[in-house]
């Protein structure tokens, strides 16, 4: 069986296995509102479907699994009318949902690049494959974004204040460190992924034997040093206050506070409050529906435009952050970005 779909998304069934791959290599994989629709098409063909006992989420290409949205896109929507970018962040946050009560096993192959929405199509499967070609991370206070696709509620529950850590700074982890935060169940050198997805095409009820088979071992993690030190800075309640303790750090701390420093303030404050209120929204939808109110009003944004000019577009690296000082972000701005839309009929709905 093969969905109807755009090139972009390849979704088949294999066996007793549905196997959604994406298609996009010469963008990273980079995920369209119309790959999100085709996505969420399989999920919702094959959960009722007697003959889907497993879903494998691949790709195709060797730089990326899933670098995240097409920001370019979005940001040309957000200049104009927003309606293209309001439309991708609903089918796109619909489909994490989606995925994050899947009620099927998932498997997937975080093969390089994973990074904004390629997490979110991969990190709230039952299985997180991972290999040393793996590059995760939400960037996106770079870009003049905010870390979405659930991120408040995942980035929440790691250890410590590694969260806050990594919703700030953007952090890249490799696979080591992607194993020791629980990020990712497994590790599978990617020399071995292609006979590793023949045997779950083959035998998609022994996913826990065939790991034991392809598995390796991911190395010692760098972070796992340093939770002492990250804790001890990053758990402060306003980002001036994490600067202040960074730039009076070890050298690893000034490091960080020199990260920040080229971060956008408005997106770091937002990442901060998104973390640091979470008991706020228990659920995951709660997450959700919040993430779309700031989608929505960041897409807009000169922070949001800037950076895709800065890191996308012309690619200089310098972004012109507006309001350029952390202490220009008011606490009034940021309770209008989180703030529901006066026609409640605006706000983010599940799918059933």
């Amino acid at each position: 069986m093969t969905l109807e779909q755009p090139l972009e998304i390849v979704a088949r069934v294999e066996g007793r296995v549905g196997r959604i791959s994406l298609n996009r290599p010469k963008a990273l994989n980079a995920l369209t509102e119309p790959m999100c629709a085709a996505v969420i098409e399989a999920l919702l063909a094959w959960r009722e479907d007697d003959g889907v006992d497993l879903l494998i989420i691949d790709h195709e290409g060797e730089r990326g699994f899933c670098a995240g949205g097409d920001i370019r896109a979005m940001a040309a929507s957000g200049a104009g009318d927003g309606e293209a970018g309001r439309a991708f962040f609903l089918a796109e946050y619909q489909m994490n949902d989606l995925l994050q009560r899947y009620p099927k096993p998932i498997v997937a192959i975080m093969d390089g690049i994973t990074m904004g929405g390629g997490v979110g199509l991969s990190v709230y499967a039952r299985y997180r494959i991972c290999t040393e070609r793996t590059l995760f991370a939400m960037p996106e206070t770079g870009i003049g974004l905010f870390p979405d696709i659930g991120a408040g509620w995942l980035l929440a529950q790691l250890p410590g204040e590694i969260g806050t850590w990594m919703a700030l700074t953007g952090a890249r982890l490799k696979a080591a460190d992607c194993m020791f935060l629980k990020l990712c169940t497994d590790y599978v050198p990617s020399e071995r992924i292609t006979k590793f997805k023949e045997a779950l095409i083959a035998n998609p009820d022994e996913v826990r034997r065939i790991l034991a088979r392809f598995s390796g071992d991911a190395g010692l993690a760098p972070l796992s040093g340093k939770q002492a030190a990250l804790d001890s800075v990053f758990r402060h309640d306003t980002v001036e206050q994490i600067m202040q303790a960074l730039e009076g750090g070890s050298s690893w701390a000034q490091e960080q506070a020199a990260i920040l420093k080229t971060k956008s303030p408005t997106s770091m404050k937002t990442a901060l409050r998104q973390v640091r209120t979470i008991h706020e929204r228990p659920a995951f939808a709660d997450e959700m529906r919040l993430e779309y109110r700031l989608a929505r009003r960041f897409i807009a944004s000169p922070d949001f435009q800037e950076g895709v000019r800065a890191v996308v577009i012309e690619k200089d690296n310098a972004p012109r952050w507006n309001p350029a000082r952390l202490e220009d972000v008011s606490e009034a701005t940021l309770d209008a970005l989180f703030a529901p839309f006066a026609d409640p009929s605006e706000e983010w709905t599940p799918l059933g």
